[in-house]
């Protein structure tokens, strides 16, 4: 196993539980309750991922999927809705803590001079994270909640990438799937913090679960690395079939215009709908988010039309020429061996020359 393979899997997934336990934290003190700590236990699932992928995958990547992605989310995402839902319940500007966010330097001075003494500069040291510790702790809880949703946006991107990738994955797709992440992750921390923002979304319980329902049911894109991998076929029976043939050729177009319609943008749009045609919510951000909305979902709409009818006019045409193809894809395959028995050839060449050209200097002699 190579030591940079071994090296980011480890500290990668560290990250993850960091983070996890920092929101865990951040429960508990919110419901100043000591049982939500029992969150934390939903980090050994990571911790027995990382064991088993050590183990059978040498810390690389797998194809399609990535566990540890999926298990993150499992460990943050239960956190994020307790947070949520008790940020329901309060306001920043009528809390006393949040009065103290602003807390000078007189205390971090005062811990500093009374660390001049016999103890030295380990106890300098405890004074000072003591200080630092109860700076954090007057944040009032809003500003928490937001930090933690930027920091798990962020950290998924991050992780991605600096998760070993393995071989089914290329670096170019490493790429691809990266920037796609990063416009995703904006996307959904706009709906998160536009929504769950509004007075009145936050005066309705049920809202709320609705809304922190569809934030989830978007995150779950993330694990999925079908966005720029073409799942491929092989020449058999049921791939004569149209819809296996146009899954088989525009697997990652149709993946990514399916994650907008049914995961992403889709259920953005119908719940933004709901908020001003039932509820009767109405400010500029939501209306430019949710016409944001129809342009994407109406342009992927056109993006299918165009595919199926582009498909369909190459079968058709093959159709007339009397061409029997397995699949669409053959054609890149064909090409590709055919550069390698180029290649064989020209092995041969070079080592067994042409019978004219050996037998030249003999007629000479």
């Amino acid at each position: 196993m190579e030591l940079m393979v071994l090296l980011n899997a480890l500290v990668t997934r560290l990250l993850f539980v960091l983070h996890s336990l920092i929101g865990v934290w951040r429960v508990a003190a919110a419901k100043k309750d000591p049982k939500y700590w029992l969150l934390a236990l939903l980090n050994l699932l990571l911790c027995l991922e990382t064991g088993l992928t050590l183990k059978f995958k040498q810390g690389r990547g797998y194809k399609w999927f990535s566990p540890a992605i999926f298990l993150y989310l499992i460990c943050t995402v239960p956190s994020l809705w307790l947070l949520e839902i008790h940020h329901g319940t309060q306001y920043c500007g009528t809390e006393p803590g949040a009065a103290q966010a602003n807390v000078s330097n007189q205390d971090f001075n005062q811990s500093s001079d009374n660390s001049h003494g016999i103890e030295g500069a380990d106890h300098h040291i405890i004074e000072t994270a003591k200080v630092f510790v109860n700076q954090l702790s007057t944040i009032c809880e809003t500003v928490w909640t937001l930090a933690l949703h930027q920091t798990f946006l962020l950290l998924l991107v991050v992780g991605r990438w600096l998760l070993p990738i393995g071989v089914e994955i290329t670096r170019d797709q490493l790429s691809q799937l990266l920037l796609m992440f990063v416009g995703t992750a904006a996307d959904i921390l706009e709906f998160a913090s536009e929504t769950l923002d509004i007075e009145d979304v936050r005066k309705n319980y049920a809202l709320i679960n609705a809304i922190l329902a569809v934030w989830t049911w978007s995150m779950l894109q993330f694990p999925l690395d079908l966005a720029v991998q073409h799942i491929g076929c092989k020449p058999t029976t049921s791939t004569r079939r149209i819809p296996s043939l146009l899954l088989c050729r525009y697997s990652a177009e149709l993946w990514n215009i399916g994650v907008s319609l049914f995961i992403q943008d889709g259920p953005f749009f119908i719940v933004r709908s709901i908020l001003m045609g039932h509820f009767r919510i109405f400010n500029q951000m939501l209306v430019f988010f949710t016409a944001k909305n129809i342009l994407v979902v109406t342009l992927q709409l056109y993006r299918l039309a165009v595919i199926t009818l582009d498909f369909r006019a190459t079968t058709l045409q093959k159709s007339r020429k009397g061409e029997v193809s397995c699949c669409p894809c053959e054609p890149y395959k064909a090409h590709i061996h055919a550069i390698a028995d180029q290649d064989a050839e020209m092995k041969e060449f070079v080592a067994f020359p042409p019978k004219e050209e050996s037998q030249a200097p003999s007629k000479n002699h």
